[in-house]
């Protein structure tokens, strides 16, 4: 009898333990007859929650009444009564632990589920890694980022127009007739005899009118002065503004170069042929261009060489030997236009030598057709690639090209492009 209350007292402390379990452990079906065989036969419901101790006789007694209860019965003698308090301790316990892992795991693993669900987000743009997703995210960023953006950079790009619209409109101004009179005189040359002379009349007027009024609006800063390789009285002297009046003294140059072209043109071609006429047109031009590239010297020297009170000696140390540096680079840019400009001068002193003069007979070989302008021989000139062209015709050919237009031979070592009366649009700036 004493050995069964100790068993109640035992069975009740395992109840206590077990009451925290959220589920009901229950032995298995197959098991039952095994816990039969011992004498014991163990059922745990949701009463062991309430926490109250349980007794042998009360377990048995509420057996039949309800089926959520808890049995714990005895059925052993006494001489093996050790043998089975020990067994149903392994038992409970080993019921215990595989029913407290089991509900660990599920827990865990209901868990590790619950947490991985957001990685499988079909909607998350970043589901399958890789560069090429990063590298789109990126994009999207910065697509965002410019469009919250765009309305502060039209309000900046509209205050800085408003603050420069005189240098703006001047720009402008330059721009367009510069790329007017340059498509003119490049149509009136390829016209050749057939050139208007009140259209050449009428560039020139344009030019000049253009160039004076541009320095009658700027009469305080002197910009003429650039002209001719001096400094103008700008001030405050900041980058951007002499970054403005070296533009403004290249497009005037260009300018200046355009009205003796016209000029040129206007010489009857009684007086100056088609081949003079191009060679007198191509050293017009690389005297301009050497122009361009030396008026900006005084400027930036100017402005590398001064320095604030505040920067000491240091300051005039480092803005002389900058003006330095960029002197040496200037030099070694002419020199390499100098080569440019020689090859001109020859062949402005020379002529070109793309050919002789044609015979009767070498043009009735050839079918007294010129091949590019598909007529009449018009002073017609053979190349050493016994060809036959109109001297003009040919002429026009070599300012785009070296070679023969039939053969492909070369013929010079040096396309005369400006010959046709084209000016450089190259902004020449330091």
């Amino acid at each position: 009898m004493k050995l069964r209350v100790q068993n109640d007292r035992r069975d009740s402390k395992r109840a206590l333990k077990l009451r925290e379990s959220p589920t009901v452990m229950q032995p298995n079906p197959s098991e039952r007859g095994v816990h039969a065989g011992n004498g014991l036969s163990l059922n745990l419901q949701p009463e062991l929650l309430t926490g109250t101790p349980v007794t042998t006789a009360a377990a048995a007694a509420s057996s039949n009444a309800d089926s959520s209860e808890v049995r714990v019965s005895m059925n052993g003698a006494s001489g093996d009564s050790n043998g089975g308090a020990s067994s149903r301790r392994s038992r409970v316990n080993s019921h215990t632990h595989s029913h407290a892992h089991s509900h660990s795991h599920g827990h865990s693993r209901a868990q590790l589920h619950s947490n991985s669900e957001p990685e499988l987000d079909p909607s998350d743009p970043d589901g399958d890694s890789g560069e090429p997703c990063a590298s789109l995210t990126e994009l999207r960023c910065l697509f965002r980022w410019i469009q919250k953006s765009l309305p502060f950079l039209v309000i900046l790009c509209a205050k800085l127009v408003v603050q420069h619209v005189l240098g703006l409109a001047v720009g402008v101004g330059l721009l367009t007739t510069f790329l007017y009179v340059n498509t003119n005189i490049q149509t009136q040359v390829f016209l050749q005899d057939r050139h208007s002379k009140l259209r050449c009349i009428w560039l020139l007027v344009f030019l000049i009118s253009s160039t004076l009024l541009l320095y009658y609006t700027f009469l305080s800063e002197t910009l003429y002065f650039s002209l001719i390789f001096l400094s103008p009285t700008i001030e405050p002297l900041g980058f951007w503004e002499i970054l403005w009046a070296v533009g403004i003294t290249n497009f005037i140059i260009k300018f200046l170069f355009m009205g003796i072209k016209c000029l040129i043109l206007l010489v009857p071609s009684a007086l100056v042929t088609y081949r003079t006429q191009g060679r007198w047109l191509m050293l017009t031009e690389e005297l301009g261009q050497v122009h361009q590239a030396t008026a900006p010297v005084p400027l930036w020297f100017r402005y590398l060489v001064s320095y604030q009170e505040s920067d000491g000696v240091s300051g005039l140390t480092t803005g002389v030997l900058l003006a330095l540096f960029y002197l040496i680079l200037k030099l070694l840019g002419l020199y390499n236009q100098r080569t440019s400009l020689l090859k001109t001068v020859r062949i402005f002193l020379a002529g070109e030598h793309t050919g002789s003069a044609a015979t009767r007979a070498q043009c009735s070989e050839a079918g007294d057709v010129c091949p590019i302008c598909q007529g009449e021989y018009r002073d017609p000139r053979v190349l050493i690639c016994q060809h036959v062209f109109c001297d003009k015709c040919i002429a026009l050919w070599f300012t785009r090209e070296k070679s023969c237009p039939l053969c492909r031979i070369v013929m010079t070592d040096k396309v005369y492009k400006w010959r046709d009366g084209a000016t450089s649009p190259h902004l020449q700036i330091y």
